[in-house]
């Protein structure tokens, strides 16, 4: 009776310290431990790195919820291949997540259908698998967000929750024309995170044409300068996915092509 007195107390006492692994591994580890003739340290430290990589194992799972990612945009459903050699050459290091330590911004270029969504999501999954905090949200959503905490007095605030991710990945800038209201506060984020925290971007227009996003040249000029004194640029070229997608979807395969009208099994085998 003693012995189970003296194992609830403990773990009582692991479960206020939250220690949610020593609570399940403890008993299980300490029987190794016998049987292995582990010294008491060792068998401390098996304990306490089991803690550790699941407790980061649910602080990782925790960013990735948060992140609003798509999971199926990953490095593995990613073809590689098409990529301009350049840019494949660039990727392992950008996983790595330098850029964000230094609060350099991603910027991805391409016409519609080049990848460049897929691409930065992949990169934003193997982000988070290192530890850094990452929000994925369509630009016309973020902007929508901002202008709503503006009229509700609150666009303070969440600035500040929005500055709390290491990297925002704003999709599709300039997918969508915007007012000045829309404008404003867009160059308002932008110009917030400006060497504190990354931005990553896709879009499909070229920064000359920038002005269709923020309506007058001088605040252009400045949006594009903040955003590309420490940035790092992909330029996608190549065919489209989609494109390829549909064509290769509607192109007849070859058993189509090789079969006749009213010909039997037999005959086109």
């Amino acid at each position: 009776m003693s012995t189970t007195v003296a194992t609830d107390s403990l773990v009582l006492r692991l479960r206020a310290l939250k220690l949610p692994s020593f609570v399940s591994h403890h008993a299980e580890l300490a029987s190794r431990a016998e049987r292995e003739g582990w010294s008491f340290g060792q068998f401390l430290k098996e304990l306490v790195e089991l803690e550790l990589n699941e407790r980061k194992a649910r602080r990782i799972e925790r960013l990735r919820k948060r992140s609003d990612l798509d999971p199926d945009k990953t490095l593995a459903t990613l073809d590689l291949s098409r990529l301009p050699v350049k840019v494949r050459r660039q990727v392992p290091t950008l996983c790595e997540g330098g850029f964000v330590e230094r609060a350099e911004n991603l910027l991805a270029f391409g016409l519609p259908g080049r990848g460049k969504s897929h691409l930065l999501t992949a990169i934003g999954h193997e982000l988070v698998q290192r530890g850094y905090s990452v929000l994925f949200v369509p630009t016309f959503k973020l902007v929508q967000r901002l202008l709503q905490a503006k009229r509700d007095l609150t666009l303070e605030a969440t600035m500040r929750r929005l500055d709390r991710f290491d990297a925002v990945l704003l999709d599709d800038i300039g997918y969508t024309q915007q007012d000045r209201g829309e404008m404003e506060v867009l160059f308002n984020f932008l110009a917030e995170r400006y060497e504190r925290r990354s931005v990553m971007i896709t879009s499909n227009l070229v920064f000359s044409q920038w002005d269709q996003i923020f309506k007058d040249a001088m605040t252009t000029a400045a949006a594009i300068d903040r955003l590309v004194h420490h940035a790092i640029i992909l330029e996608l070229t190549g065919r489209s996915y989609r494109g390829d997608a549909a064509e290769e979807r509607n192109r007849p395969s070859k058993s189509r092509r090789n079969k006749k009208p009213g010909a039997s099994p037999q005959t086109q085998a």
